[in-house]
């Protein structure tokens, strides 16, 4: 089978098509063939090296298929992601990819195969974020940062679900998320104007999904007692002024969306 493939870590040109054994599933799995694959940021960090892949490996995280073989229905179209894809194992940017016969989903018939791989881990992360780990409830008022990408769409549709209004942040004026607001972190500032929004009281819950310069304005957005979910940076460390939020009460949430893992500290 044909597989996308990479021996070193590196920009994605170091990536080659490559001929590889077809995977035979054993007891407990199935084979299924790809029709569609997603590429997600963490795709790209983890051909770069950022997770330490074990090497060489085929990426991928995201897909969508038909069982063709193992211990499921032939022909049964389904979709998913998986623990470790494209970091332990073989991810699914190839032909076919064996996995647990209990990984795999059922793909809603409404939704093409494309559209079927493309939800995958924006979805999970934005789940594990605002369900698992910021335990949205309907009538907060939720600010997304970064809600124009993947998992910031997902997120507002999330929370549009729970009945709880979406100010999305953003380094653009369109709003293909359909937030209910829309901040332009390029004009506008932050803080101020989610304050403007809420009647100075400010968001119950931020998810940061980009981090570095946007963290502290992120977290000057929450109103007292609030919570702050970051599940992605541009740099590896951020820093506030404890002083100025000492007395807020606020709880600082780092969601590990790999994991499913949430850490949580109040200030």
């Amino acid at each position: 089978m044909k597989a996308l493939h990479f021996s070193t870590y590196g920009p994605p040109a170091i990536l080659i098509i490559t001929e590889l054994p077809k995977p035979e599933p054993r007891k407990g799995e199935v084979l299924v063939q790809i029709k569609a694959t997603a590429i997600n940021p963490s795709d790209v960090k983890n051909v770069a090296g950022s997770f330490k892949a074990s090497l060489p490996r085929v990426p991928g995280r995201d897909y969508a298929g038909v069982v063709v073989g193992g211990d499921a229905e032939k022909g049964l179209e389904v979709w998913g992601s998986g623990a470790g894809f494209g970091v332990v194992r073989d991810g699914a940017h190839a032909e076919c990819i064996v996995v647990p016969a209990e990984w795999i989903s059922q793909k809603p018939p409404q939704l093409s195969m494309e559209q079927a791989a493309a939800i995958g881990v924006p979805y999970v992360a934005a789940w594990s974020a605002l369900v698992g780990a910021g335990n949205i409830q309907a009538g907060e008022t939720v600010l997304i940062v970064g809600v124009s990408g993947a998992v910031g769409s997902a997120a507002t549709q999330i929370a549009h679900w729970k009945k709880a209004r979406v100010i999305g942040a953003s380094t653009k004026s369109d709003n293909p998320s359909r937030a209910d607001a829309l901040i332009n972190t390029t004009t506008h500032d932050l803080d101020q104007e989610v304050r403007a929004l809420t009647d100075r009281k400010g968001a119950d819950l931020v998810l940061d999904t980009v981090g570095g310069s946007m963290f502290e304005p992120s977290l000057r957005s929450l109103r007292d007692g609030g919570r702050q979910i970051a599940i992605s940076s541009t740099e590896s460390r951020v820093t506030f002024d404890l002083v100025e939020f000492y007395h807020n009460g606020s709880h600082l949430i780092g969601v590990d969306t790999a994991n499913s893992q949430a850490r949580t500290s109040q200030i």
